[in-house]
């Protein structure tokens, strides 16, 4: 259940990461492509690496590409399966890494016959803040 008001769907972030799942995605090793809206407006992409030992998901290989790439505040972000699959939800493990790095940030999803977007929290509700268990510097 969501607790507020759906923003409006980055369609241009929608079709980047649908490009990529189409185009790049191959086989079993690459399987989601994600793409996300860094503040200063660029579009970053990246793809899953699969692995039976637990690879990373896209949405994770993201956030370390944005990085190397300069952007450090993300603003939207969302994930789209090979094969047309469409708009997958972030995983639990990403829902908590997202909320840590990114506690503003906002997730396109898939919403029936049309994807909506909605804040992290409204994602993961009541989550545990990594940042809240440190000490303030003295």
């Amino acid at each position: 259940m969501t607790t507020a008001h759906p923003h409006p769907v980055d369609d241009e972030l929608v079709r980047a990461a649908t490009h990529i799942a189409r185009t790049r995605c191959h086989g079993d090793n690459h399987t989601v492509a994600a793409a996300a809206r860094a503040r200063d407006g660029r579009i970053i992409t990246a793809m899953n690496a699969y692995h039976f030992t637990g690879g990373p998901c896209a949405e994770l290989v993201l956030i370390g590409t944005a990085a190397a790439q300069g952007a450090y505040v993300l603003d939207t972000i969302v994930a789209v399966g090979d094969r047309d699959r469409g708009i997958l939800p972030p995983c639990g493990r990403c829902r908590q890494v997202l909320l840590d790095y990114f506690p503003g940030i906002d997730v396109i999803v898939a919403g029936g016959d049309r994807p909506r977007t909605l804040s992290i929290t409204d994602l993961l509700p009541e989550g545990y803040v990594w940042a809240d268990h440190q000490l303030d510097p003295a």
